[in-house]
């Protein structure tokens, strides 16, 4: 699974998560049904789909698209457009 969460770009990234995820929800509910929806089981299994939608949103966040003003400030922190006051 580790190798599946190593994609190259953020599209591909985005479209392997989910079908994780999607096969994790198929796991969880197998889990629950098998052994009912109170067992540790069930429980782990819902944990390792929660995780991995956290991990979704976490990579989601991480792939927002700089302005050009902030690649201009990336580039050149003290330039006058780049300045932050505090007021």
């Amino acid at each position: 699974m580790q190798n599946t969460l190593n994609a190259v770009t953020s599209e591909e990234t985005q479209r392997t998560i989910e079908h994780v995820i999607h096969e994790s929800i198929v796991e969880a509910r197998s889990a629950c049904g098998l052994h009912g929806d109170t067992s540790q089981e069930c429980a782990v299994a819902w944990d390792i789909v929660e995780e991995l939608q956290a991990e979704k949103s976490h990579r989601s966040k991480e792939v927002q698209v700089k302005s050009s003003l902030d690649k201009y400030c990336s580039s050149h922190p003290d330039a006058l457009e780049c300045r932050v006051y505090d007021v």
